[in-house]
């Protein structure tokens, strides 16, 4: 006698209800996760920054110590509140970043909102040039490196993205102002414009601050001109740091998915392999490199303390190297405080967009 057994109940899928992979709150929850992250990230980065330049002492005593008598230091020192226990200091600062207080800069007693606001429209141009370098420079030459894999033109662009990443940025930053500046004369040797072109930019009304932009509101060609040829070089010497880590990420991602079935589906039915690399290889590759921008971005904002000091581009990055040089420790911790919320915000965009993009992500 046969016994037959009753299969369990599957769903259209095929799959046990007890199997089936839960989707609720799949990507929501994902999003409220990496922001509720922002916060400790935030928190734990200010805290680093706070006690680690409270090792030297006090603020005062670093930026004035040996120029004034020691009864007026003291006197300064008590009555910004430093000889107060430092825990009470650090309570205290948490309670002024929250209501958006950030100090006073102790060389030119300047509000530090007000130094952000002057020069991070500056900064924020330069790392958005950069970013255009490294995408317009990285993705294709990614792409032919991928082509011509183990050939002559892959072992140069190897060898061409090594050098990219190595090369300290103020190198390659004073090798570029020497070939294209001072001996062949093709483009400025530092600024960000020519003063006249600054006072013209200036003077518009609510100007952005990226001369690029406003020299487009103000339909000014030759300021635009200026502009972008001031930016060449900073842009080339910060943007190719990140180009090389570009050019080998999309190589390999576009090598591993020339492998893929349906490439190979392609392949057999006569596609060209130029067409297999840009029309099919080329997005799936792309996911690694929307991955990693949130990284690089800490590079960038990293790389423009040197790129704007060796430019003398009026960014945050040149400020800090200022700063530092007056030992303004108000000034210096305000800068790096919101280089970190930056850094923070940015990997969260990034993140939500590379799991908009590849659900694998997620899980």
């Amino acid at each position: 006698m046969t016994t037959f057994i009753e299969a369990p109940p599957t769903d259209a899928d095929g799959l046990l209800p007890s199997k089936k992979k839960s989707s609720g709150g799949g990507l929501g929850q994902y999003i409220l996760v990496r922001f509720l992250l922002i916060f400790p990230t935030i928190l734990i980065l200010v805290t680093m920054v706070f006690f680690l330049m409270r090792i030297t002492g006090d603020p005062i005593t670093a930026a004035l110590g040996g120029r004034l008598p020691p009864e007026q230091l003291a006197e300064r020192i008590a009555a910004a509140g430093y000889d107060r226990p430092v825990m009470i200091q650090y309570i205290e600062y948490l309670g002024q970043l929250l209501t958006g207080n950030f100090g006073t800069t102790l060389s030119d007693n300047r509000k530090v909102t007000e130094v952000l606001t002057t020069y991070g429209a500056a900064t924020f141009e330069l790392a958005l040039n950069a970013v255009l370098v490294a995408l317009l420079v990285g993705i294709p030459l990614g792409m032919i490196a991928a082509h011509r894999r183990d050939k002559a033109p892959d072992a140069v662009l190897r060898i061409l993205a090594i050098l990219f990443y190595a090369t300290p940025v103020f190198f390659s930053g004073l090798l570029f102002k020497l070939t294209f500046s001072v001996w062949l004369g093709w483009l400025p040797v530092a600024g960000r414009a020519r003063t006249s072109t600054e006072l013209a930019l200036t003077a518009l009304q609510a100007p952005t601050g990226i001369y690029w932009l406003d020299a487009i509101r103000s339909g000014n060609i030759d300021a635009l001109g200026d502009v972008m040829a001031h930016a060449v070089l900073p842009a080339l010497a910060l943007g190719l740091l990140t180009a090389g880590i570009f050019l080998r990420l999309v190589r390999t991602n576009v090598i591993g998915t020339l492998g893929k079935d349906y490439v190979e589906a392609g392949r057999s039915r006569g596609v060209s392999e130029f067409r297999l690399v840009t029309k099919h290889a080329y997005k799936p590759a792309l996911i690694p490199i929307i991955t990693v921008m949130g990284l690089q971005i800490a590079v960038l904002l990293g790389g423009a303390v040197l790129t704007e000091t060796t430019f003398e581009w009026k960014g945050l990055g040149f400020q800090l190297a200022t700063y530092l040089t007056a030992r303004d420790f108000v000034a210096v911790q305000g800068i790096v405080v919101l280089l970190a919320v930056i850094v923070a915000v940015t990997n969260f965009i990034v993140d939500i967009v590379a799991a908009l993009i590849d659900p694998r992500v997620r899980y």
